[in-house]
């Protein structure tokens, strides 16, 4: 069954310090160029500023989505016939998860810069990833999406 809405789905965006520090780093890219020159310290500006915003942005342009029966998070698709379980972790639990409780075989879609988290087990006996865990600013809803697709299916 081909769901029309898309039940859930969250942009893992940089915070916005991130937009600060790529100034900075235009910034600074523009101190090391002020001997050449006016012009040359202007480009340092802008080139700078560019390259980290892009950097920026494009780390924080990871997504996760559930639709079309599917978890998408990142890269990884994943139907939710094979998930198991949902675990929301609040931002302790969730920093344990992600160091000593960590299964090494997991999939991990981290972003340090959120502190909550959902780990979802993986119920393929094929597959030897035994859970996701997923950085998310809104775990309870994507629980919520994952069950509703999960009954669906």
């Amino acid at each position: 069954m081909q769901l029309s809405a898309t039940p859930y789905e969250e942009r893992l965006t940089a915070p916005r310090s991130w937009w600060l520090i790529s100034l900075l780093a235009g910034i600074s890219m523009a101190l090391i160029l002020l001997p050449f020159g006016t012009l040359p310290m202007l480009g340092g500006l802008a080139g700078g500023t560019a390259v980290a915003a892009v950097v920026a942005s494009s780390y924080g342009s990871v997504r996760i989505r559930v639709v079309g029966g599917s978890l998408i998070a990142g890269e990884a698709k994943i139907p939710v016939t094979a998930l198991g379980e949902a675990e929301v972790l609040d931002a302790e639990e969730a920093r344990a998860w992600r160091t000593y409780k960590a299964d090494p075989r997991c999939f991990m879609l981290l972003r340090a810069y959120i502190p909550g988290a959902l780990r979802v087990e993986i119920t393929d006996p094929e597959d030897p990833t035994p859970y996701v865990f997923l950085s998310t600013r809104e775990p309870e809803r994507l629980a919520e999406a994952l069950r509703a697709a999960q009954a669906a299916a």
